[in-house]
Protein backbone atom coordinates (compact mmCIF):
# COMPACT_ATOMS: atom_id res chain seq x y z
CA UNK A 1 0.00 0.00 0.00
CA UNK A 2 0.85 3.38 -0.91
CA UNK A 3 0.52 6.20 1.43
CA UNK A 4 2.26 8.92 0.03
CA UNK A 5 -0.37 11.76 -1.52
CA UNK A 6 0.54 14.56 -3.56
CA UNK A 7 -2.08 16.98 -2.49
CA UNK A 8 -1.60 19.69 -4.92
CA UNK A 9 -2.38 17.09 -7.54
CA UNK A 10 -5.26 15.54 -6.06
CA UNK A 11 -6.61 19.34 -5.55
CA UNK A 12 -5.98 19.74 -9.22
CA UNK A 13 -7.84 16.56 -10.18
CA UNK A 14 -10.33 17.61 -7.84
CA UNK A 15 -11.47 20.99 -9.36
CA UNK A 16 -11.14 19.31 -12.66
CA UNK A 17 -13.64 17.00 -12.38
CA UNK A 18 -15.66 19.39 -10.61
CA UNK A 19 -16.01 21.73 -13.85
CA UNK A 20 -16.84 18.47 -15.95
CA UNK A 21 -19.53 17.47 -13.37
CA UNK A 22 -20.99 20.86 -13.66
CA UNK A 23 -20.40 21.65 -17.35
CA UNK A 24 -22.35 17.71 -17.62
CA UNK A 25 -25.50 19.06 -15.50
CA UNK A 26 -25.58 22.25 -17.66
CA UNK A 27 -25.73 19.77 -20.71
CA UNK A 28 -28.88 18.44 -19.35
CA UNK A 29 -30.36 21.76 -18.63
CA UNK A 30 -29.22 21.72 -14.55
CA UNK A 31 -27.53 23.88 -12.55
CA UNK A 32 -25.03 23.38 -9.93
CA UNK A 33 -27.52 22.82 -7.54
CA UNK A 34 -29.22 19.31 -9.91
CA UNK A 35 -32.53 22.04 -10.43
CA UNK A 36 -33.64 21.76 -14.24
CA UNK A 37 -33.78 25.23 -15.37
CA UNK A 38 -35.94 24.24 -18.80
CA UNK A 39 -39.50 23.60 -19.48
CA UNK A 40 -40.27 20.68 -21.14
CA UNK A 41 -43.06 20.48 -24.17
CA UNK A 42 -45.05 17.82 -23.96
CA UNK A 43 -46.79 18.36 -26.87
CA UNK A 44 -50.49 17.69 -27.78
CA UNK A 45 -50.40 13.99 -28.68
CA UNK A 46 -50.60 11.64 -25.60
CA UNK A 47 -47.42 9.69 -27.46
CA UNK A 48 -45.42 12.75 -27.31
CA UNK A 49 -46.51 13.44 -23.59
CA UNK A 50 -45.30 9.70 -22.90
CA UNK A 51 -42.01 10.30 -25.03
CA UNK A 52 -41.17 13.64 -22.80
CA UNK A 53 -41.97 12.32 -19.77
CA UNK A 54 -39.98 9.84 -20.09
CA UNK A 55 -36.66 11.52 -21.47
CA UNK A 56 -37.60 14.05 -18.68
CA UNK A 57 -37.89 10.91 -16.32
CA UNK A 58 -34.08 9.59 -17.74
CA UNK A 59 -32.45 13.12 -17.70
CA UNK A 60 -33.75 13.75 -13.96
CA UNK A 61 -31.87 10.21 -13.42
CA UNK A 62 -28.69 11.51 -14.90
CA UNK A 63 -28.94 14.63 -12.67
CA UNK A 64 -28.84 12.78 -9.37
CA UNK A 65 -26.38 11.16 -10.32
CA UNK A 66 -24.11 13.90 -11.42
CA UNK A 67 -25.51 15.66 -8.45
CA UNK A 68 -24.23 13.65 -5.82
CA UNK A 69 -20.85 13.14 -7.51
CA UNK A 70 -20.34 16.42 -7.65
CA UNK A 71 -21.25 16.35 -3.58
CA UNK A 72 -18.22 14.10 -3.59
CA UNK A 73 -15.93 16.28 -5.32
CA UNK A 74 -16.96 19.41 -2.76
CA UNK A 75 -16.64 17.61 0.32
CA UNK A 76 -13.31 16.44 -0.92
CA UNK A 77 -12.02 19.78 -2.24
CA UNK A 78 -13.14 21.35 1.23
CA UNK A 79 -11.30 18.79 3.26
CA UNK A 80 -8.00 19.81 1.32
CA UNK A 81 -8.92 23.31 2.19
CA UNK A 82 -9.28 22.01 5.96
CA UNK A 83 -6.52 20.01 5.83
CA UNK A 84 -8.20 16.45 6.40
CA UNK A 85 -7.80 15.15 3.27
CA UNK A 86 -7.00 11.25 2.79
CA UNK A 87 -8.80 10.25 6.11
CA UNK A 88 -11.69 7.53 5.99
CA UNK A 89 -15.04 9.36 7.26
CA UNK A 90 -16.27 5.92 8.87
CA UNK A 91 -12.75 4.94 10.90
CA UNK A 92 -10.77 7.89 10.45
CA UNK A 93 -7.70 5.49 8.90
CA UNK A 94 -5.69 7.49 6.12
CA UNK A 95 -7.11 6.05 2.89
CA UNK A 96 -4.74 4.15 0.59
CA UNK A 97 -2.85 6.97 -2.09
CA UNK A 98 -3.81 4.66 -4.87
CA UNK A 99 -7.28 4.74 -3.98
CA UNK A 100 -7.17 8.43 -4.10
CA UNK A 101 -5.09 8.37 -7.14
CA UNK A 102 -8.14 6.43 -9.02
CA UNK A 103 -11.08 7.83 -7.26
CA UNK A 104 -9.60 10.87 -5.59
CA UNK A 105 -13.11 11.75 -4.07
CA UNK A 106 -13.08 9.02 -2.17
CA UNK A 107 -14.79 8.93 1.80
CA UNK A 108 -13.80 5.67 3.00
CA UNK A 109 -10.96 3.34 3.12
CA UNK A 110 -11.24 0.39 1.36
CA UNK A 111 -12.03 -1.96 3.82
CA UNK A 112 -15.06 0.40 5.24
CA UNK A 113 -16.13 0.81 1.50
CA UNK A 114 -16.61 -3.01 1.54
CA UNK A 115 -18.14 -3.18 4.59
CA UNK A 116 -20.81 -0.90 3.24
Amino acid sequence: MSSTIDIDLIAAALKGERSKLVHQLNELGADESGDLNGEVDYGDAFADAAAATAERTEVIGLVDTLKLRLHDVDAALAKVNAGTYGRCDSCGKPIDATRLAYRPESRFCIDCKSRR
